[in-house]
């Protein structure tokens, strides 16, 4: 491509192809925004990094179209068990085994590698997604209506530009989006080196187990993780005395594995030295310029929730700006994105942090009951599912910002399935029959759903005492409504935020 004609043909311009922003990627190609895609390695990274995500990032790789491909290369975890030097249970953290309420598992094992193939290769049945891989972004200049992208091919040095009206850096912990936009980090204290050790069996070792195991070991920390087929993880607390150089020798791996499997019975597929961070950017947007993923957050792997974060910024940033981009939405809605998800990454990132500190401390069970032992006295860990920071919607409504669960219709079809990634009306029927025709005027471009048609749906409305929920294209609730007059003001105020 010459350097005149990449000019002026691009909505948005994404920054790294990882699973971030080959989800973005994805989700604005479905929306019909004109997308280049840059990334400087010209096929899926090879070797394993994140391992598990959860029923939510599924739900959204349903919407972009892969969720069942997806599933044919993951499997299903069954939990996480904390156990002390002796190897004694502290404390349990099951995951269900059984399709939940976002109409998945809640909880997977996948090889890195093979989704960013299945991403990679969805992008190029996009007709508005333009790949541009092998190619190393050096920089951009911001302008009045537009940035201007550059990058470098890396084979042949030839420099290129591209021009687009937002960029998004998904370029990882050393993003050069962010660096571009001067914006501050906070540091949420927690910095610790792990070596992570990457396994393929050489045959079935059924006594390693499936449960993610915690060892509370306060001299030396360690995390084992089924992957799928014959992947499995370790993974190493370092001592400030251990240099990361030695760590990763074949030697010293296997010595810290020896009680649990010997070189024979397995191939070191990769072992890297990494420092588990808790940092979080300040801001997340400035003018045309956006960060999602690593570039935005970091978080210790305790909770298996760095990618999740990234997907998750992906679902909340897509619909909005292809919505600002088609001229329907106005720019402040891009606002909404920093205030919305990064209250929501810290609370993962502040939990993730303070397991970590408990799989370290001295007084591991002391700990652990004292910071999940429930009402009835037993001491177990669910997973959290916090709301949104503010942003769209009316705080007043206690129900906005939470995720909405994805029931199974009438017709046996899911909620995401028949809406799309669009907005979505879900009200009890006899609510539905009763609205007059400026209501349903006001709703044309929204899905409407009849709740009748499933028992979830209903019982959710029900539980809640409502008779309608808005929700948005990334399935949080906007607003709640109880009567024709509140549904008015919602679907104004919807049309308002988020333009029609």
């Amino acid at each position: 491509m010459s350097r005149d004609q990449s000019r002026n043909r691009h909505d948005v311009a994404i920054v790294g192809l990882g699973p971030t922003g080959a989800t973005l990627a994805n989700l604005l190609g479905k929306c019909g925004v004109r997308v280049l895609g840059l990334d400087r390695y010209p096929e899926p990274y090879p070797l394993p990094r994140a391992v598990h995500f959860d029923d939510e990032v599924m739900r959204i790789f349903q919407t972009a179209g892969i969720a069942d491909e997806i599933s044919r290369i993951v499997r299903i975890n069954v939990g996480m068990r904390f156990v002390d030097t002796d190897e004694k249970l502290l404390l349990d953290w099951p995951r269900p085994q059984e399709v939940g309420p976002q109409g998945w598992y809640a909880s997977y094992r996948f090889h890195q590698p093979e989704l960013e193939e299945i991403l990679r290769r969805s992008l190029l049945d996009r007709h508005t997604v333009e790949l541009q891989t092998g190619q190393e972004f050096i920089g951009l200049e911001e302008h009045g209506d537009h940035v201007r992208i550059d990058y470098v091919d890396r084979n042949t040095g030839d420099k290129q530009a591209a021009e687009a009206a937002y960029v998004v850096g998904c370029d990882g912990a050393n993003s050069l989006v962010r660096q571009s936009m001067e914006t501050a980090q906070t540091d949420l204290g927690f910095k610790e080196r792990w070596l992570v050790v990457d396994l393929l069996l050489n045959k079935p070792k059924p006594e390693l187990g499936n449960h993610t195991i915690q060892y509370c070991n306060p001299e030396r920390p360690m995390t084992y993780a089924r992957g799928p087929e014959n992947r499995r993880r370790w993974e190493i607390a370092l001592l400030e005395n251990e240099s990361s150089e030695q760590a990763c020798e074949p030697a010293v791996v296997w010595e810290h594995l020896a009680p649990w499997i010997s070189r024979s019975e397995a191939e070191i597929e990769r072992a890297a030295v990494y420092t588990f961070h808790s940092i979080l950017a300040d801001q997340w947007r400035v003018g045309r310029q956006l960060i999602a993923g690593d570039a935005a957050h970091r978080t210790p792997p305790f909770m298996g929730q760095g990618m999740c974060a990234g997907i998750r910024d992906a679902a909340n940033l897509a619909w909005k700006l292809a919505r600002v981009v088609a001229g329907g939405g106005p720019e402040s809605l891009l606002d909404t994105y920093t205030s919305e998800r990064r209250p929501h990454a810290q609370a993962y990132i502040a939990t993730a942090v303070r397991l970590g500190r408990l799989i370290n401390a001295s007084g591991t069970r002391q700990a652990l009951d004292a910071a999940f032992r429930r009402d009835d006295g037993t001491v177990r860990m669910e997973s959290i599912s916090p709301p949104l920071g503010d942003g769209l919607g009316s705080s007043a409504d206690p129900l906005r910002g939470r995720l909405f669960p994805q029931p199974v219709l009438g017709d046996g079809e899911r909620l995401d399935d028949r809406c799309g990634y669009s907005p979505a009306l879900i009200a009890d029927c006899s609510f539905l029959s009763d609205l007059p025709d400026d209501i349903r005027r006001q709703l044309s471009d929204i899905c409407i759903i009849d709740a009748a048609g499933s028992e979830a749906a209903m019982q959710w409305l029900s539980r809640e005492g409502r008779k309608a929920a808005l929700v948005r294209p990334d399935r949080y609730v906007f607003a709640t409504a109880s009567n024709q007059a509140e549904l008015r003001a919602v679907i104004s105020a919807f049309d308002r935020e988020a333009g029609e």
